[in-house]
């Protein structure tokens, strides 16, 4: 029996979760899905170019696991361009270090730590808002409750 996958950190939840080409309806589009662990693997080493180790660290998983996400993510990235595909970003055993918050009414977007209650936009102080991380439906130790 494999052991069960370690959950994977990721510092905060993606802004976009769904992209496509251009002029295309989503519903003829094949899909490619990101997994959110392979997302943040591809963040930190294509996006912010942290080495395999220090991307590992970060994540705190191993490096050969690091390795063999982000040649995944790579691959399915690659695939997304050459065939045009819809890529949605969603799933994945992990936890998020950090969550953002967006204000419904102005827009404004903010990061929080994962533990910090915040009732209220710091820009316009409207008590309307969406909470990123929650949406991603992992688990309760994700999900705040601004109420």
């Amino acid at each position: 029996m494999p052991r069960p996958e370690k959950d994977r950190i990721v510092h905060t939840p993606p802004f976009f979760t769904v992209f496509k080409p251009a002029g295309i309806e989503s519903k003829l589009l094949a899909q490619t899905h990101l997994t959110l662990d392979e997302y943040e693997a591809f963040r930190l080493a294509d996006y912010i170019g942290l080495s395999h180790n220090e991307a590992a660290e970060e994540m705190e998983i191993s490096r050969s696991t690091f390795t063999r996400l982000i040649e995944k993510a790579r691959k399915k990235i690659a695939g997304f361009f050459v065939k045009g595909s819809l890529l949605t970003i969603e799933g994945g055993n992990i936890h998020f270090r950090n969550n953002l918050i967006k204000c419904i009414s102005c827009g404004y977007m903010f990061k929080i730590e994962m533990d910090a209650l915040l009732t209220e936009c710091p820009q316009c102080k409207s008590k309307d808002l969406l909470n990123l991380a929650g949406g991603f439906g992992h688990g309760e130790c994700c999900v705040i409750d601004n109420n």
